[in-house]
């Protein structure tokens, strides 16, 4: 059985190929990558693979029996390109594609969601086995901060007193892999979540906590928070993102407590805790 990872470069798509290698030969693996060339110390085979490049797609999958499809960065264009990749996918006997969606999308709010229900829908309706990875948030997008928190003298956000169940995205590489070698999970959604949920204030008094220096959580307006961010180097888009996602955490969207990732991966998940360790260290 052969097994690709698209996005194989990235943040998750390397952690993923990883996991699968402690799993499976490596022979067995291939790794879909935009750049080649930056996947070359994977130890897999590398084959080009550009979501927008629609007539090259299906040779790359040549062969393949599962597809990891993991969603791609480009908003706006993302839901047209995992179609791409799906219709390839489909006229070249791909068996079974795991896509990695986001956390309730079909009731979220955060604007992140219509690509992925889209995608969702047209997995369906492809006829292809598929398992849907409904990922919560990463624990590194806040952990992310740290650094500049620390040097500001305050963790900034708008996510109020909202409740955010992430896991560190090891743990989301390590599902995806679990998925991909089992018939299991077949026509299924799944949840994923982490087990211990937290607010921006637990956050900032962990890191103080770790740090043994006061580091107050400042709650932002939606649009302060961004102007800031915007200020500090970061492009509009996501500056505004940012915030808008953080607004939505402070309505409830990026909390879950059904435990259904720990489960699936039989331990507990990564605490916050441990990832502020990390990144401190």
């Amino acid at each position: 059985m052969k097994i690709a990872v698209t996005g194989a470069t990235g943040q998750l798509g390397q952690i993923v190929i990883a996991e699968l290698k402690k799993r499976i030969a490596a022979e067995s693996i291939i790794a879909l990558a935009r750049t080649p060339e930056n996947a070359s110390d994977l130890g897999v085979e590398v084959r080009a693979f550009d979501y927008n490049q629609e007539e090259k797609l299906s040779d790359s999958l040549n062969g393949i029996d599962k597809l990891i499809l993991i969603s791609g960065t480009e908003f706006g264009k993302r839901a047209s390109q995992h179609i791409n990749v799906i219709n390839a996918a489909k006229g070249v006997g791909v068996k079974s594609i795991i896509y990695t969606s986001l956390l309730r999308a079909d009731s979220s709010a955060l604007n992140l969601a219509p690509e992925h229900v889209e995608t969702e829908n047209a997995l369906k309706a492809s006829g292809l086995n598929y398992t849907i990875l409904r990922n919560g948030w990463y624990s590194e997008n806040y952990t992310a901060s740290i650094p500049g928190a620390i040097g500001g003298g305050a963790f900034l956000g708008s996510a109020g007193q909202g409740k955010i169940s992430s896991a560190a995205r090891a743990d989301y590489a390590e599902a995806a892999a679990i998925v991909a070698l089992s018939d299991e999970y077949d026509s299924k959604i799944l949840e994923l979540a982490g087990d211990q949920a937290y607010t921006l204030s637990d956050l900032a008094q962990e890191i103080a906590n770790q740090t043994g220096n006061p580091l107050p959580y400042n709650n932002l307006p939606e649009e302060e928070y961004a102007n800031i961010l915007k200020n500090i180097g970061l492009p509009e888009g996501l500056a505004l993102g940012l915030a808008h996602w953080d607004v939505c955490a402070a309505d409830g969207d990026l909390f879950d407590n059904n435990q259904l990732l720990s489960k699936l991966l039989g331990r507990p998940t990564t605490p916050i805790s441990e990832s502020v360790k990390q990144v401190l260290a």
